[in-house]
């Protein structure tokens, strides 16, 4: 089975229940930041993203 990137929001900030989840993990990471940014006001590079917040399942 294939591993999956995936980003959790409410784990981050509770009032937020965004949750991401792709095999992809370019795709995932495209998506946090685009979230990130629009949703949070932050800007997160991507091994930032990968370091801190993705998880693999």
């Amino acid at each position: 089975m294939a591993d999956a990137y995936k980003l959790d929001c409410e784990s981050e900030a509770v009032d937020c229940r965004f949750i991401i989840q792709s095999e992809d993990e370019a795709e995932a990471i495209e998506l946090a930041k685009n979230h990130m940014r629009e949703g949070h006001g932050q800007d997160y590079s991507d091994d930032e993203l990968r370091e801190e917040h993705l998880q693999v399942v």
